[in-house]
């Protein structure tokens, strides 16, 4: 079931206050870390005859840049890219005031990753194993100025990414933000290298992110206290 997310305060609902585009032909910019899932959706999305697909790129600072050079309107977007999540590219995009509304497409079923998509302000969230038919209906949608999120509780969107975290993995993360390497975190807290790789797996996968530098940025964010 797919429904208009509700927001919960004002500030959420002026940041998605827009109007269709009108005549003008939705021009749609593609980025996705796989080629095979690239060249697919140009593809695709192109034969449906409603949009101008301008592209396609594997990052999410190559999005940013062809975004504004392009004056894309609609950006589809994988959550895991190699250089940010898919909320990465829609914070990168608010900084630089640039007014694309991005869609999420993604593999990954994990309710968070919907959750923090909603939290930063996705016009639209479509999962990979669905048809691809609702991609299309879906960029559609917010072309015409409409949220297009499967249902979430509305409750649970303002939730700290950080409280999933174990005690183990919240002390793994004080230290990254420290700078400490895998080696002195082993040493420091009494295990072995191989497991300080194992927590750190499960760290990255709790919070959606693939590096330190990711993880740290989000725990900074988050106003944590670094000491």
């Amino acid at each position: 079931m797919r429904a208009v997310t509700p927001r919960s305060d004002r500030e959420h609902e002026e940041e998605h206050v827009a109007v269709p585009l009108g005549a003008r032909t939705p021009r749609v910019l593609i980025a996705d870390k796989s080629p095979v899932v690239r060249a697919g959706l140009e593809d695709y999305i192109r034969k449906d005859g409603r949009f101008d697909v301008v592209g396609s790129t594997i990052n999410g600072q190559a999005f940013a840049s062809l975004a504004q050079e392009k004056t894309v309107d609609i950006g589809v977007v994988g959550w895991a890219l190699p250089d940010m999540t898919g909320g990465g590219v829609i914070a990168l995009m608010k900084r630089r005031q640039h007014p694309v509304r991005i869609i999420i497409y993604t593999g990954d079923s994990n309710p968070d990753v919907l959750r923090e998509a909603v939290r930063e302000g996705a016009w639209g969230f479509t999962s990979k194993t669905e048809d691809p038919a609702v991609l299309i209906e879906t960029i559609a949608s917010v072309a015409r100025g409409r949220l297009s999120v499967p249902y979430i509780d509305i409750k649970t969107i303002a939730s700290d990414p950080l409280e999933a975290l174990t005690a183990r993995e919240r002390e793994l993360l004080a230290a990254l933000a420290n700078g400490w390497t895998n080696q002195q975190i082993a040493a420091r807290i009494g295990i072995s290298a191989n497991t300080v790789k194992y927590h750190l797996k499960n760290l990255y996968d709790k919070l959606g992110v693939n590096n330190r530098a990711m993880a740290v940025a989000m725990f900074m964010s988050a106003g944590r206290d670094q000491r």
